[in-house]
């Protein structure tokens, strides 16, 4: 991503017919390794704030998923 740069990630339960995918799903959280570089809001839209890299992270109860974000500076 470069700064500036916005794109909206997606985490579902799966398999997504399992009894509790729903709840799974409604209770992700998203958090950022370091706002300074890449912040995330509650709908999963990462932002690229400056150059470097960051892990942004979503969980519901004991279930985690994780995408490392490279933020470049744009040209």
């Amino acid at each position: 991503m470069k700064v500036g740069d916005s794109k909206q990630v997606t985490a579902t339960a799966d398999p997504a017919d399992a009894d509790d995918a729903s709840a799974v799903n409604s209770a992700i959280a998203w958090t950022s390794s370091d706002n300074g570089i890449a912040s995330v809001a509650a709908d999963g839209t990462i932002t690229a704030v400056a150059e470097g890299t960051a892990t942004i992270t979503a969980t519901s109860g004991s279930f985690t998923g994780t995408v490392k974000v490279t933020v470049t500076v744009a040209a």
